[in-house]
């Protein structure tokens, strides 16, 4: 596997498909695959290792709705009680029906309340920007700035339908997040640190780039329309932000992240044994938790960011609680019923618990659905399969 894997990884490396990029995999036990190969900047000596730090981006949400699963073990959220009662603002927000002839929004009501089950699959209302032009014009017409600047007016956006209608992907984890912190007093990032990082021993994971890390620190670059690469020094995540990002804040290492795939693997276990979830909240987290909601494609709206998003086109999609779930069994072998999710830099992960394997895919490229990145990681995922399916049949 090691010999298959470093080549396609190294060969992708040579054609400049990727700057660089870290792929690790895992089983329930341990680390079954690593590899870094590339620049953490082109241009620059420093090589892209699996410590490199990487803007891990919406694969945050995760993490945060661990967090908010662990205060409903603990009593203190409730996935189906009106999120007013902890936010009362989430009890004002209301579904945008169009614009008047001057340009201002027109809302009404949302006929039912949120929930932290809306909010943890996606199914509020809420959207981003990247994929709606009309929150961009919302944004444009209240003077609303863009969800990645971190300041608390980026999360006064309105519904787009009524909370449980239907799947569209935005701020959902964000306001999630702020639900851990009114209910546990803490900052998102210690809550995090104290109940779900530290436990997991993913000590290069924060908000907060320490120096440490961004002596790690792999940069963004951006593909250009004749497909070449170019690094993006200035574009991070706000370092003091008016609210820490639950739904895409976090910077981390592919090794950390691995140690939290393989405690969903393990029935919320740590690698120490450490009980972060309870088997029954990885088991909830694990299903459909949406009803007859459907995944659908992300048609962008800001193609510097985005393309154009759907993995596994044609395959019926559905959300639990963070993760989206493949129902029937993927091109790779990733086995139906598995999680996964992504970042907009093009980081991947998967866990798939039937199989009892998992992995994470890091590169840090411009546009989203990258043109190379993505098919780069679909053959990583499928090569880690291949080689579980050889091994079997050598037994």
């Amino acid at each position: 596997m090691k010999t298959a894997v470093d080549g396609l990884l190294k060969d992708a490396v040579a054609e400049g498909d990727v700057p660089g990029v870290v792929a690790v995999a895992t089983d329930a036990k341990g680390t079954t695959y690593e590899g870094g190969f590339g620049k953490r900047v082109l241009g620059q000596p420093a090589e892209m290792t699996p410590d490199t730090v990487v803007w891990i981006a919406s694969m945050t949400k995760a993490i945060t709705g661990t967090a908010a699963m662990q205060q409903v073990e603990r009593g203190k959220l409730s996935l189906d009680a009106p999120a007013k009662s902890v936010i009362p603002y989430l009890g004002e927000v209301g579904v945008l029906e169009g614009f008047d002839a001057a340009g201002k929004p027109i809302t009404r009501r949302p006929r039912r309340d949120i929930t932290l089950r809306h909010l943890l699959t996606h199914t509020a209302g809420f959207s981003y920007e990247i994929w709606n032009a009309d929150i961009i014009k919302y944004q444009q017409a209240m003077g609303v700035p863009g969800i990645t600047g971190c300041e608390n007016k980026a999360l006064t956006t309105p519904l787009l339908f009524d909370p449980g209608d239907r799947w569209d992907y935005g701020i959902n984890i964000d306001w999630a997040g702020k639900m851990v912190e009114a209910v546990s007093g803490q900052k998102l990032g210690q809550y995090l640190k104290d109940n779900v990082l530290g436990p997991l021993g993913m000590n290069s994971t924060a908000f907060f780039i320490s120096p440490e890390m961004r002596g790690r620190l792999a940069k963004i670059h951006h593909r250009g329309a004749d497909g070449s690469l170019t690094p993006d020094m200035e574009l991070e995540i706000p370092q003091q932000p008016e609210f820490e990002m639950g739904g895409g804040g976090l910077y981390g290492t592919a090794g950390d992240y691995l140690k939290f795939v393989r405690m969903m693997l393990n029935q919320g276990k740590s690698d120490r044994g450490e009980q972060v979830l309870k088997p029954e909240t990885v088991a909830l987290m694990s299903k459909n938790a949406m009803g007859d909601c459907k995944v659908s494609l992300l048609k962008t709206a800001m193609p510097p960011l985005s393309n154009d998003a759907e993995f596994f086109p044609g395959l019926e999609k559905q959300w639990g609680l963070s993760f989206m779930i493949n129902n029937v069994e993927a091109p790779t072998g990733r086995s139906a019923g598995s999680l996964a999710w992504t970042g907009l830099a093009n980081t991947f992960f998967w866990i798939d618990q039937k199989k009892g394997t998992g992995g994470v895919f890091a590169t840090q490229v411009l546009p989203f659905v990258d043109t190379k990145a993505l098919p780069l990681y679909l053959a990583f995922e499928k090569a880690i399969y291949d080689a579980g399916r050889q091994a079997l049949a050598a037994e």
